[in-house]
């Protein structure tokens, strides 16, 4: 039929004949055409047939299957389900779950065969109202360029493969073949039915836009191809964009660095928000709604913000973090100091505590206190302090925040206001507030770790004796060689 069917293959589907491949088929002249195409090329195959239960003739394109099968000496298997029963009790589209179910069987085959992929007879036509269903859904560029020869559905296996090698086809050209071939397809009655999107699509939008083109499907087909480039470049920045924006990726949350996150180009911004989501939840279709949604609070002046996005997946975003994961993930709490319970910790003077998490508060005495000041001029790191130790005692406690707590922050010149308008003041992320170590002197809160010290405590020309606070990430949990 086609002279390069043989390096589509090898080259587009990467499949090899030492291998089993799992086919698809059906009964029609698309299905029927490549598992006689494979065949003929030299590929070992199991056919696979499932019966949706949808028409009552269902079990008439079974026998079709099964007799073609075995007068070839074909491996097969049949298969099916009740879809109707399974889309009523998910609440899915009829095509959902038949999708979900046949594709759930397939690839069941495949693992029992260790197939090296499953196979699948769609054509140029199938690309073609796929790309329009996309457009219609209101996609972006990774719908609008249509299938491709070969892709991995992580929903139904994250390594075995799903080949479409019959994707440069047309519908027409598949019935010429079985015609050649002998072999007799079976019509399928559901094809005709308008209440399926695709076959309205098909039997109803095609035909109209085709008056305004007659070569409506060939231009359609090109652009979707055109676009396959376009989408490998945006794939390619777009993984380089992840490694440098994504700080975490567990089994129900994504978590992202929002100000490198929100210094992407929108259109990107964009595309990681959408692969987070399908990292997710695999299989989920995003639209251009979703996104906006999304890429508002990325740019917000609110912290604090949960916002719904589809299918149970939500987006928070906290001060320095945004976090795409399902509505029942429990967020990580390891991203800041923590106290391990209400309890207070005593720290001595020199000494280390370990809080929740693996962080440890480390407290060292240094004898030059004009190396101190210069260190803490040049300081950058918020989880370091230098204090003057003139008024402070070698005992130290750790504690949570009290009703009616006061600080003193470095620079309101001994200026006191409540702890709680502090922690708003400076965007604590408000779900860290009630365990946040304060480090104190006595009833006296002398360090906020992360934030800032007391004023009285502050370094001053005339400091003698100097104490060194340090709030170690687990990460960073190795000796100190700071004490001078």
């Amino acid at each position: 039929m086609d002279e390069n069917f043989e390096a589509i293959l090898t080259n587009d589907c990467g499949l090899v004949k030492d291998r089993h491949i799992v086919v698809g088929v059906s009964g029609g002249p698309d299905s029927l055409c490549l598992m006689e195409l494979l065949r003929q090329a030299g590929y070992p195959i199991v056919v696979a047939y499932f019966d949706h239960h949808l028409r009552p003739d269902s079990s008439v394109d079974a026998r079709l299957v099964e007799k073609v099968a075995t007068r070839l000496m074909l491996v097969h298997t049949l298969g099916g389900a009740d879809v109707r029963g399974y889309a009523e009790k998910h609440k899915m589209s009829i095509e959902e779950a038949a999708r979900a179910l046949r594709y759930r069987f397939l690839f069941d085959l495949a693992r029992k065969y260790k197939a090296q992929a499953v196979a699948v007879g769609h054509t140029a036509d199938d690309q073609v109202e796929t790309v329009l269903m996309h457009f219609i859904r209101g996609s972006g560029i990774a719908g609008l360029k249509g299938m491709s020869y070969r892709s991995i559905i992580k929903a139904f296996d994250p390594k075995i493969p799903i080949v479409r090698p019959l994707l440069h086809l047309w519908r027409e050209e598949t019935v010429v073949f079985c015609a050649v071939n002998g072999l007799r397809p079976h019509y399928d009655s559901t094809n005709d039915s308008l209440n399926f999107q695709r076959n309205r699509i098909r039997h109803l939008l095609i035909p109209t836009l085709e008056t305004y083109n007659p070569k409506f499907r060939e231009a359609l087909l090109r652009m979707s191809q055109s676009l396959k480039s376009d989408y490998t470049f945006v794939m390619e920045s777009l993984e380089n964009a992840w490694q440098e924006t994504v700080i975490s990726v567990e089994n129900d949350i994504v978590t992202f660095d929002h100000a490198r996150l929100s210094a992407c180009p929108l259109g990107l911004q964009r595309n990681l928000i959408r692969h987070a989501m399908q990292t997710l939840h695999p299989g989920v279709e995003v639209t251009f709604n979703v996104l906006e949604r999304a890429t508002h609070l990325v740019a917000s002046a609110t912290p604090a913000v949960r916002v719904d996005l589809k299918s149970g997946l939500q987006l928070f975003r906290e001060e320095k973090l945004l976090y795409i994961c399902t509505s029942n993930a429990e967020l990580p709490f390891d991203l800041w100091p923590q106290m391990p319970s209400n309890e207070s910790l005593s720290l001595s003077m020199p000494g280390q505590v370990t809080l929740a998490g693996g962080w440890k508060v480390v407290c060292e005495r240094w004898r030059l206190p004009a190396l101190a000041m210069e260190q803490a001029e040049r300081n950058e790191d918020p989880f370091q302090v230098w204090l003057d130790a003139g008024e402070l005692p070698d005992e130290f406690e750790l504690r949570v925040r009290h009703q009616g707590d006061h600080f003193e922050p470095l620079g309101m010149d001994g200026h006191s206001q409540k702890l709680s308008d502090f922690f708003v003041n400076e965007k604590v992320p408000q779900r860290a507030r009630d365990r946040w170590p304060l480090l104190c002197a006595g009833d006296e809160i002398i360090w906020i770790p992360g934030y800032r010290p007391a004023h009285r405590h502050r370094l001053k020309e005339e400091t003698h004796s100097v104490i060194y606070f340090s709030v170690v990430r687990p990460a960073d949990n190795l000796p100190s060689e700071n004490v001078v």
